[in-house]
């Protein structure tokens, strides 16, 4: 009872900061809604430690109770509770603790704000909403029933598209919103077809419910297309996928993800380390039991992850945006995570979750502090000399990029290499494919990634720095810097002996023998985290990465006139990566456009011509035209009324005796 208790309170801690600050915003001030918001993520953070130790550290076995049931029907239950395991329990402390770095920088970060200025009337509203963004996610990954998993799913959607639209006066937050919010829901509809399979052929919502009732339907096929036959497990976990797809940023439904920027610095570091972007990864873990029984599904999950780590990897190398540079590297870490379950290594994708939430959150909070010194300037092109201004954040930068690219000994470097390793020993249908990608955009990551950090902090200074008063950022910014730099430098190592032998997760996830390729690596190729690192001086994935960094420096520092001359001399690829592979267009024809003309086709030929001037209009004028000709029998002479009733009496005795 205790520790449902403690879980409840986790979950509600910002719910409560959330309603405070969002409801009551004018009465408490801006200090007392940043108080109470702050108060209540520490609250959660404290008490997932807890549940942390206990679940993780001390090896206690799942928990799994539900917290109230909301409603019966036709036998399947509708249900708030909890599946509390090493799974959860990790998500649940980088998620809080993620969080509260945030809630901190943005006090320091939102008194400096261009757009609304010091006195900001919303900043009250943006406390509130990513308290509610915490809350969402916690519902998420505390859940032990896709009902409560829908929930949280919808629920970071919509705090979304909220916080990327928080800048309302710009039309470019307001359309990047609604693309998020639109993109998202060509997703979404795949993950609720998938539940809807989930209800009709499991006839259960609960997790333990669905995961004992896989092996009777091993063999089941459902019929889609007329003659052809599918596994109905392969087009569940399809379908599920589609809707990480969503979440996740995989192609070709990641566009949404570049367009966040438009949201203030706090609320990109959020969505892009901790939240909403590593639901999909977490499903899918989550959900390894029925993943493990579709070949078809893995093949797919992984091929779509390496397309995704490879072409965002070179999109973005010719961003400019400080912001949008560390979105793109986003995008391509999501594909390394979803190739790692494509290949069956769960452990490997959760691990550089947990990794990337520390660096990728270090480094949007530091794009956040150069900004601010910068005085709300994003191009990269208009910096330059930064390091002896800045030492702090540069360091932050520095230990952020190098764990980015997976240089040897940071926390990167043990997660991506896991999943390199991984997918090289994988069988699954297209992992040859998989790995040649992966391995390329080893290298396209470092030389975009220390492309911006020599830009930035190393490359000759801009006019614009020469000329206004730069310096670093307020401590309330740089205390979350220097607290995330710990874990992004350090926290592989004590993991990856847990995570590669299979103890860390245990039987929170679950991968078949033939599948087990992390378990095989484990037995005989791992032989400590020191002697990993050493090996890999060696190995292809660093000396590509090595390779990135010394071509970042030679085209950007030492000849920088030569990126010029490459553009001129190759127009058509760069016109191909400047729309962004048409993904773009490719979007705005068929979701755009496409739900323009197919929504003014049902207001015009549906709503307008068969219901309001066909059904109501023809109704209307039938009934009136009725009441006229009826209206003459209404004479007023009571000898006309005496006739009729005496004649429908007679008709009526006519019909009774004939």
């Amino acid at each position: 009872m205790a520790l449902k208790f403690i879980l409840t309170l986790i979950l509600l801690s910002p719910l409560f900061g959330a309603v405070a600050a969002g409801l009551f915003g004018r009465r408490i001030g801006r200090r007392g809604a940043h108080t109470i918001t702050i108060f209540g993520v520490a609250v959660s953070t404290l008490l997932s430690a807890y549940v942390f130790y206990l679940f993780v550290l001390e090896g206690r076995s799942p928990f799994n109770d539900s917290l109230y049931t909301w409603l019966v029907s036709d036998g399947i239950k509708f249900e708030l509770g909890f599946m509390i395991d090493s799974l959860s329990a990790t998500m649940m402390l980088v998620v809080t603790f993620v969080s509260l770095m945030v809630h901190i920088y943005t006090v320091g970060y939102m008194d400096h704000d261009d757009d609304y200025g010091p006195n900001n009337p919303y900043y009250q509203r943006f406390f509130s909403y990513i308290s509610l963004f915490t809350f969402s996610m916690l519902s998420l990954v505390m859940a032990n029933n896709f009902l409560q998993l829908f929930f949280g799913w919808e629920a970071v959607g919509l705090v979304s598209y909220l916080l990327i639209g928080f800048y309302m006066k710009r039309e470019s937050a307001i359309q990047a919103n609604l693309k998020a919010f639109l993109v998202n829901r060509v997703g979404d509809f795949g993950f609720i077809l998938g539940i809807a399979v989930v209800v009709m052929y499991f006839n259960t919502l609960d997790y333990n419910e669905f995961f004992a009732g896989l092996a009777a339907h091993k063999n089941t096929m459902i019929t889609i297309i007329p003659g052809v036959e599918w596994s109905m497990i392969t087009v569940l976990a399809i379908m599920l996928f589609i809707g990480a797809m969503g979440k996740s940023a995989q192609m070709p439904l990641h566009v949404w993800l570049p367009e966040s920027m438009e949201g203030p610095t706090p609320i990109s570091a959020l969505i892009h380390a901790a939240t909403m972007v590593t639901a999909g990864i977490f499903m899918v873990a989550r959900l390894s039991p029925a993943y493990e029984m579709s070949e078809a599904a893995l093949s797919f999950i992984m091929i779509i992850g390496a397309l995704t780590a490879f072409m965002m990897g070179l999109l973005g190398i010719i961003q400019d945006d400080i912001k949008r540079v560390v979105a793109y590297s986003t995008l391509s870490q999501l594909g390394y995570m979803t190739a790692a379950l494509g290949a069956s290594a769960y452990a490997a994708g959760m691990f550089h979750v947990l990794t990337h939430a520390f660096f990728k959150a270090l480094l949007f909070l530091a794009a956040g502090s150069v900004i601010l010194a910068m005085h709300h300037i994003q191009d990269i092109r208009q910096m330059g000399g930064l390091k002896k201004y800045m030492p702090i954040t540069y360091w932050s930068m520095l230990i952020g990029s190098l764990a980015l690219i997976g240089f040897p000994g940071f926390s990167g470097f043990f997660s991506k290499d896991s999943i390199l390793l991984a997918v090289s020993e994988s069988d699954t249908y297209g992992a040859s494919f998989a790995m040649v990608l992966l391995l390329i955009a080893v290298f396209v990551t470092a030389f975009y990634s220390f492309r911006m950090f020599f830009l930035v902090f190393h490359g000759k200074e801009s006019e614009y720095v020469k000329a206004h008063e730069i310096k670093e950022s307020p401590g309330v910014v740089t205390w979350p810097l220097i607290a995330l730099s710990i874990p992004a430098l350090m926290m592989g190592w004590p993991l990856i002996g847990p995570i590669l032998s299979g103890t860390y997760f245990a039987d929170a996830i679950q991968v078949t023998g033939e599948h087990d390729v992390l378990g095989r690596i484990y037995e005989g190729q791992y032989h400590g985290a020191f002697n990993m690192v050493i090996h890999s001086l060696t190995t292809l994935p660093v000396i590509l990465a090595l390779s990135g960094v010394f071509l970042a420096w030679l085209l950007y520092i030492k000849k920088p006139e030569i990126p010029g001359k490459i553009k001129k001399a190759c127009p058509r690829g760069f016109y191909v990566l400047d729309n962004a592979f048409g993904f773009d267009r490719l979007n705005e024809i068929v979701f755009v456009d496409g739900m323009r003309k197919l929504g003014s086709f049902f207001t015009n030929s549906i709503d307008i011509k068969m219901i309001d001037t066909g059904m109501v209009r023809n109704t209307f004028m039938s009934v009136a035209h009725s009441a006229a000709a009826l209206k003459t029998a209404q004479t007023g002479y009571l000898y006309h009324y005496a006739f009729v009733m005496i004649f429908g009496l007679l008709a009526m005795l006519a019909w009774v005796l004939w």
